[in-house]
């Protein structure tokens, strides 16, 4: 929106960023994907940690008995947020979290000290970093 209005005055003067401009495909289960791949994050030259797993065995994916859950969370050394990818219920909600703490700058840290509201399946965001 802003780059569109900035362009219309400007004259193509603004380029958007997609960095924490969320996706998901609502498939059965759900893939949802905001930032960085770590594809991408290699090929920046930047120094980055990735976590990653399976998460069917959560009590989030028990109690709505969902077989196919799985994360990936690409931080920086300090542990910004530079992308995140989940396969799973919901996943479509969890990646705007993950949205907000990509625009927020927030680190891993920060994410893992939130109080979430439990059980949801966004209190699952601080087992992923």
């Amino acid at each position: 929106g802003h780059a569109v209005a900035a362009n219309i005055i400007q004259g193509n003067s603004k380029t958007p960023d997609y960095t924490e401009m969320p996706s998901a495909v609502f498939t059965l289960p759900t893939l949802a994907s905001v930032g960085m791949t770590e594809k991408q994050a290699k090929e920046t030259g930047l120094e980055y940690q990735v976590k990653d797993g399976t998460a069917s065995n959560w009590y989030n994916a028990k109690r709505i008995n969902e077989s196919t859950y799985a994360y990936k969370v690409i931080s920086d050394k300090e542990g910004h947020i530079l992308g995140a990818h989940i396969i799973g219920p919901h996943a479509e909600e969890m990646i705007n979290l993950f949205a907000m703490a990509i625009r927020g700058k927030l680190t891993v840290s920060d994410i893992r000290n939130i109080v979430y509201a439990y059980p949801s399946m966004g209190s699952d965001i601080g087992s992923m970093v």
